[in-house]
């Protein structure tokens, strides 16, 4: 249901967008001259050597496989063979690292 809001002065009314139309007192409508837009500011990025260290090893992370398969496979086989020799050290100094690591 569509209500008339101005009964007395009825005109043909042709809807576009009100950018492109400039309206006069005498409800006459003309176009709009294009105005020059103002030039818009090229965005930049930089990136801090941090970021860009991050950039680098993330690349070297997807391009690697994530283990060396070769030396898993010596180690199962010196598992299985009962040659494994744990250095009881060198254990303890990796899981004192990581304890300072975690926790400091």
């Amino acid at each position: 249901m569509v209500n008339q809001v101005n009964k007395g002065n009825q005109q043909n009314v042709a809807y576009t967008n009100s950018k492109q139309l400039n309206v006069s007192k005498d409800n006459s409508t003309t176009p709009v001259q294009n105005q020059p837009a103002a030039k818009a500011a090229t965005d930049s990025v930089s990136l801090t050597p941090q970021a860009q260290q991050l950039r680098g090893l993330h690349e070297k992370a997807e391009q690697s496989q994530g283990f060396d398969s070769k030396k898993v496979n010596e180690l199962k086989k010196a598992i299985s063979e009962g040659n494994y020799q744990v250095n009881a050290e060198k254990l303890a100094e990796k899981i004192a690292g990581f304890e300072f690591d975690l926790y400091g």
